[in-house]
């Protein structure tokens, strides 16, 4: 596989947006570079496909701004660009969460290392003796693709429903240790500090998210692929693209009380699994929380990249 893939972004201030986006549409277009990059007052997300030397003098470029000299790509390989133009634009968010005091730039969110978290994982506690329990901060879609073994998530459409969901059902989390985590870790950023200004204790980000963990550790504890925004739809646990056919992302079955309420629901070991009109709260508990619901087995799903299907980005 020739094409290298890289994914970044940084939280920093940015004023000359529109005068950045024309250099950097500039410097793309020079090198026969395809992707997208979001540029907002908050920072900057990019996701690019190229050539590796064209790919790296970009970061190298890039790197003299001291704005992002320390900006990180995590990197992927496939035959082909899985994107098909270059564009770079303009946002209000670089992820939409749409609460405004939840800055990142000002203040990073505690991570934990992917091989700490496999660690824990392992043992089935974190270092304290805590449960560990981890929450998917991605949309439904994304995580009928893959996720952590009996990791929880809220069934939501789109990342700007995660501060409610999440606020609803804070109180189940107590005396846990929660590690949040989606496909870069650009969405954890906010989440966790979300989550601390609601005075919940013990949360962290998996550092770089699920592609730097596929990256330094694999597989582990993990079950299905994971979705990327590009023409490869999803990458498996090696980094490569899956070439499966996609969940919808849409949930259409779900009851209206379900979306009014936004229970979250676990994520099955063996079998992806997905919300029914039918589901109700079973007896007992799922991971210690009594308030989660379990999924009943999938139905026939339709592929979002299937005629008639649209992806959708995170923001």
């Amino acid at each position: 596989m020739s094409v290298l893939n890289i994914s970044a972004y940084k939280f920093v201030t940015l004023d000359d947006r529109e005068d950045l986006r024309a250099r950097l549409q500039a410097q793309c277009g020079a090198r026969g570079l395809k992707g997208t990059i979001l540029l907002a007052p908050e920072g900057i997300n990019l996701f690019l496909a190229g050539a590796a030397d064209t790919i790296r003098g970009f970061m190298d470029w890039l790197h003299q701004d001291a704005r992002f000299a320390d900006i990180q790509a995590k990197e992927s390989w496939s035959s082909s660009a899985p994107f098909r133009k270059m564009r770079v634009r303009l946002k209000k968010e670089i992820i939409t969460m749409k609460v405004p005091d939840i800055r990142p730039e000002a203040h990073r969110a505690a991570t934990v290392s992917p091989a700490e978290l496999k660690a824990w994982l392992d043992r089935g506690q974190d270092d304290a003796g805590r449960e560990v329990v981890m929450v998917d901060t991605r949309n439904a879609f994304e995580v009928d693709a893959g996720s952590f073994v009996h990791a929880l998530d809220f069934g939501i459409e789109r990342f700007s429903q995660y501060p409610q969901r999440i606020a609803a059902q804070q109180d189940d989390f107590a005396g846990k240790t929660v590690v949040t985590f989606c496909t870069g870790g650009i969405r954890c950023e906010k989440a966790v500090l979300y989550m601390n200004s609601l005075g919940m204790r013990n949360v962290y980000q998996l550092d770089g998210g699920i592609l730097k963990y596929f990256e330094e550790v694999g597989g582990a504890h993990w079950t299905g692929h994971c979705t990327v925004f590009d023409d490869r739809q999803a990458v498996d646990p090696g980094l490569a693209p899956a070439r499966v056919p996609m969940p919808h992302r849409g949930r259409p079955r779900r009851s209206p009380a379900q979306k009014k309420t936004g229970t979250a629901v676990p994520v099955h070991a063996e079998i992806r699994l997905l919300i029914a009109a039918e589901s109700v709260p079973h007896g007992g508990s799922c991971n210690g929380l009594p308030r989660f619901r379990c999924r009943p087995p999938a139905a026939t799903r339709r592929s979002p990249w299937r005629s008639g299907g649209r992806r959708q980005h995170p923001c």
